[in-house]
């Protein structure tokens, strides 16, 4: 399973990369393998101010819908456009072409919460 060391990571699948005040959110590689196919990507936040734990979107595969939870509190400044006609490129690439949020965090966010690759991979077992 693919984890990069250079992503901070959440108890709910979702991996962050964060430059300067603004972060980019998805969905990790063990999320998507547990989802399978995913066929829609549902993202009506944008221009949102949100709290971390929120609801941002969620994403449809086959068999299931999951909800997508915010890992820092901010405002959600973009939607990855790309899935709107590409859902699928949560499973091919989801670390890359595959983002689906960008946030403009808050200046008091609580990161506390962010855990690293490695600890992500011992939360999986």
């Amino acid at each position: 399973m693919n984890t990069p060391a250079e992503l901070k990571y959440t108890k709910d699948h979702e991996w962050v990369r964060i430059e300067g005040n603004t972060c980019t959110i998805g969905i990790t590689d063990f999320a998507q393998g547990e989802l399978g196919d995913i066929v829609f990507v549902d993202v009506d936040t944008v221009d949102d101010e949100l709290n971390s734990g929120d609801v941002f979107g969620s994403v449809e595969a086959v068999k299931t819908v999951s909800d997508l939870y915010l890992p820092v509190s901010g405002t959600v400044t973009e939607f990855n456009s790309a899935l709107e006609d590409q859902p699928e490129l949560l499973n091919t690439d989801p670390y890359g072409e595959g983002w689906i949020i960008k946030v403009q965090i808050d200046e008091d966010a609580d990161q506390s919460a962010l855990i690293s690759a490695e600890e992500y991979q011992a939360t999986l077992g």
